[in-house]
């Protein structure tokens, strides 16, 4: 028997067709969405790797409580090891970490959760829709709203009315971008995550401008990337 959730998939109301959630409900949602992936990764008795966080697998109860579905691609790892084996392709092209495409960037590991759930959080702040530019894919969408991010610009999003809903919407984005830093490494654990989002806006740091391109849904298999390789050594403290 399973619970009734009777708002359906988040992904409803982050389509261009469908109801907008306010931006308190939004930034809720996706700190619930983080305490559900630091139960997986650290509370369980062995830790789960989900691999497909993403809008359509976050459900939600009939008071926006998020729920994480579909461990189709989940892994068990020993909490000694940090590595986890995988063979093939796991998640959703555009939400996927490059360590799971490219061996060079590091093992698939829980920071790979921390991957898709930072894609995840800047597509429900508005960040990818947003992103109207013409001669570019909007897998590059991380680079378009750093830039306002690092010089103060407005954001664009929509529905943003007033002073608090601004700063919700850019601490999802400063959230957003730390967790999808390329190197592993640079990105926080989903427990400090959690401690980002409960935190002030004012003691967030903008994060280094290391962003990987990842492939586009038509060309998952065939996709080749590149990243900005300055200070990829460079370990910051936020690490697990």
């Amino acid at each position: 028997m399973y619970e009734f959730m009777s708002n359906g998939s988040l992904d409803s109301f982050l389509r261009a067709d469908g109801s907008r959630l306010d931006w308190n409900t939004l930034f809720q949602i996706a700190k619930g969405i983080a305490r559900g992936l630091e139960y997986l990764h650290q509370d369980c008795n062995t830790r789960i790797v989900h691999f497909d966080i993403k809008p359509h697998n976050i459900l939600l109860n009939e008071e926006f409580i998020p729920k994480i579905s579909d461990f189709g691609l989940a892994k068990l790892c020993k909490w000694k090891e940090s590595i986890v084996s995988v063979t093939g392709i796991r998640g959703t092209a555009g939400y996927m970490a490059p360590e799971v495409f490219f061996k060079s960037f590091g093992g698939a590991s829980h920071k790979s959760d921390v991957y898709s759930y930072g894609m995840m959080v800047l597509e429900m702040a508005g960040a990818r829709k947003n992103n109207n530019s013409t001669s570019m894919s909007d897998t590059y969408f991380p680079d378009w709203i750093y830039k306002k991010v690092e010089g103060g610009d407005d954001l664009g999003v929509d529905g943003v009315t007033t002073e608090e809903e601004e700063e919700l919407c850019r601490m999802m984005v400063m959230v957003g971008l730390w967790c999808i830093q390329s190197d592993p490494l640079e990105r926080p654990s989903i427990s400090k995550v959690v401690e980002m989002l409960e935190g002030s806006f004012q003691s967030l740091q903008i994060p280094p401008r290391h962003f990987w391109s990842s492939p586009t849904r038509s060309a998952q298999s065939t996709s080749s990337s590149a990243i900005d390789s300055s200070n990829r050594d460079k370990v910051l403290t936020m690490q697990a």
